[in-house]
């Protein structure tokens, strides 16, 4: 169980909310589960229970804050391998694994990163809302490879979610698409929605999407067929990259929902490289670079990370056989 945290007010932060004060001198707490705390009694002023949040503060007078302890979360602790990149009391930041879902939802209900994360914090998991669950700030596919950053106390979820809300985040993909994008480097910049036609779909939409910006710039162009391209995200929307690409018309390879052809690009590829990139079974996209600042040493973070071997050999068999034909 956490320690109680005990404050003595000075004549400064006198007739502050006790609630906006609390919070700011806490630190791992955020102000609506110091709201909540109070609220269920967990705050006194000398031997007197707060019940108001925006009770003010009286200088010279002792607060303590008890923290009861965290129930565990509803989804179990599997312990399920991934790599970490870096890990302190506040975050972890881990190369999530192709075939990996985030969080458990219908369908999959276990064998998900967050049942990952309960084995791999253990009893270390302060909690966000009284729960000990990690905070998952940013999600990736299913099938997508790549860096990502988990909250591990509230204050860090608040944090970094309004880093990512105000776009203050480095987000960089590496994908392998169909055909060369015209000009090499340049953006789209399309709202994105539900598909109208196909609700499991996401779509670029001419009205009653949410605005979506990626950039992008080709790194290698393959034979005519296929480019490596790096896409950084100005926006965080359902399936941009992959949205935004096939609506220019050049689909993910392997992606399993919005590639719905064989390409005639494929033609330009020989025999081995063209069955590879036909038969790649997930969407060619791996997130391999993210930065931002830590939410409380306000360190700037940058991470690295290639791609995965089924990436990498995907891209080395397109590169060795891009000069034959069958």
């Amino acid at each position: 169980m956490q320690a109680p945290f005990q404050l003595v007010a000075s004549p400064e932060q006198a007739g502050q909310r006790i609630d906006r004060l609390l919070a700011a001198v806490i630190g791992t707490a955020s102000r609506t589960r110091v709201k909540a705390l109070i609220l269920d009694g967990h705050v006194r002023r000398g031997e007197a229970v707060l019940r108001d949040p925006a009770d003010p503060v009286r200088a010279g007078a002792l607060y303590c804050v008890t923290f009861p302890e965290a129930i565990a979360a509803r989804p179990d602790a599997q312990a399920i391998d991934f790599s970490v990149l870096y890990e302190d009391a506040d975050l972890i930041v881990l190369d999530k694994p192709a075939g990996l879902v985030v969080h458990p939802a219908p369908g999959n209900a276990d064998g998900t990163l967050v049942n990952a994360l309960l084995a791999h914090c253990g009893d270390a998991l302060p909690g966000i809302g009284g729960e000990r669950r990690p905070g998952i700030v940013h999600r990736l596919d299913k099938d997508t490879s790549g860096i990502m950053v988990v909250a591990k106390t509230e204050a860090a979820l608040a944090a970094l979610s309004a880093d990512f809300a105000a776009r203050n985040v480095e987000r960089a993909y590496l994908a392998l698409c169909w055909g060369m994008l015209s000009p090499a480097s340049g953006e789209f910049d399309g709202a994105i929605g539900r598909d109208p036609s196909n609700r499991k779909r996401m779509a670029v939409r001419a009205s009653g999407g949410k605005p979506a910006l990626t950039r992008y710039r080709t790194l290698r162009a393959l034979h005519g067929a296929v480019s490596l391209v790096e896409c950084r995200l100005a926006t965080g929307r359902t399936h941009q990259i992959r949205v935004h690409l096939a609506h220019g018309g050049h689909p993910l390879l392997g992606d399993p929902v919005y590639l719905r052809r064989v390409p005639a690009a494929a033609r330009l590829l020989g025999a081995a490289a063209r069955q590879a990139a036909i038969d790649f079974p997930r969407q060619a996209l791996h997130a391999a670079t993210l930065g931002f600042t830590h939410p409380r040493t306000c360190e700037p973070l940058r991470f690295e990370r290639r791609p995965p071997a089924d990436f990498q050999a995907l891209l080395a068999c397109i590169t060795a056989n891009s000069d034959g034909h069958s």
